[in-house]
């Protein structure tokens, strides 16, 4: 078992994050706390880049729930259909709008129960929003986040919301504002799911994964073994056919 985070090591690998990146940011674009949130839920399954370039028109016509739900879903679905399940999430964002317009006149609430209570707003989505949106410290643990805690060993956790209980009690709390984006951004960027790139990572030294990318190599993966590569009856048929070298 490879040795757990201490509060120093962790506070070690926050201050070498901050240090390659002093100002971490969303990558989704925004306008307003409203914005935000249709973007947040329209990049469940997306990427963020396929988001903005979907909601770079949006957002110049809609920037209010109440301009939201007078669009309606049918004109919605034409800006937002390259995205993945975007007819569910069109109906997601009218029915959220529509709460939003009805229930808190048109403002995004700065709370995390009224925010999950919204049709296609989760515990990350509202994790995301309280943070970039209100300045709250929390931890909007997606893929990228889950695989770097995983990897690195700094807050391992079988779960989403496990790995988010973990960093909340190890990440110190000068770093907790801008620990979500440190660590989406590593693992975006840095911390890549299938060949790491671990010979340029800051916190190669610290991170707790045994099997990582050498210099200008593939991560060793454990107790990989060569199987040798059985041959297919097509193949072996035309092997057959060969006529004999002279």
């Amino acid at each position: 078992m490879p040795k757990r985070f201490s509060k120093e090591d962790a506070r070690e690998f926050f201050v070498r994050l901050r240090k390659a990146m002093p100002e971490p940011k969303t990558e989704l674009a925004y306008v307003n706390p409203y914005t935000l949130l249709v973007a947040v839920v329209l990049s469940a399954q997306a990427t963020d880049k396929g988001v903005n370039r979907a909601t770079e028109s949006l957002f110049k016509v809609v920037d209010t729930p109440e301009k939201m739900v007078a669009l309606g879903e049918a004109k919605l679905i034409e800006y937002i259909k390259t995205i993945g399940l975007y007819r569910n999430k069109a109906k997601n964002v009218i029915a959220l709008s529509k709460t939003l317009a009805d229930l808190y006149g048109g403002e995004v609430p700065r709370d995390r129960d009224a925010l999950e209570a919204l049709p296609g707003v989760g515990r990350k989505t509202a994790n995301v929003v309280l943070n970039v949106a209100f300045g709250e410290k929390t931890i909007a643990v997606d893929t990228h986040i889950f695989r770097v805690s995983n990897r690195t060993g700094l807050a391992p956790g079988k779960t989403p919301r496990e790995v988010e209980d973990k960093l909340v009690a190890i990440v110190p709390d000068e770093f907790a504002l801008h620990a979500h984006h440190w660590l989406i951004l590593h693992g975006r960027y840095v911390c890549v799911a299938r060949k790491p790139l671990c010979p340029v990572c800051v916190v190669r030294d610290l991170c707790r994964f045994p099997h990582k990318t050498p210099e200008g190599g593939h991560p060793k993966k454990p107790n990989a073994k060569t199987k040798p590569r059985k041959p297919s009856a097509a193949r072996a048929s035309r092997r057959g056919r060969r006529r004999p070298r002279p």
